[in-house]
């Protein structure tokens, strides 16, 4: 007899725990979670990713932008040293005499 108490007492703790967790799960508090919708959350903006995103990307064109105007003026500084250099030449060579090649 004292083994078929103990069993006894087992299941009633676990029909006990079963009926608290679905009371936790199914309960009036979860009722009226879906009943009253929660107002959107106000964003900052640093919480919004699209601006986050805009953000990001003006600062890339700006920095391509900037790194494009570089290459170019030094494209352009290299031009104009070579023009600088073959105009010096072609003056030395008339005044030399000499055809410049």
């Amino acid at each position: 007899m004292k083994g078929s108490s103990v069993g006894r007492l087992i299941l009633l703790l676990l029909l006990i725990a079963a009926i608290v967790l679905v009371w936790k799960a199914f309960g009036p508090k979860t009722w009226q979670k879906s009943a009253i919708p929660e107002p959107p959350r106000i964003k900052g903006p640093d919480d919004d990713e699209e601006f986050l995103w805009r953000l990001e990307r003006d600062q890339f064109k700006k920095r391509r932008a900037a790194e494009e105007a570089k290459r170019k003026a030094a494209e352009q500084k290299k031009r104009e040293a070579t023009e600088d250099t073959s105009h010096g030449d072609r003056e030395k060579s008339q005044d030399d005499g000499t055809p410049s090649a």
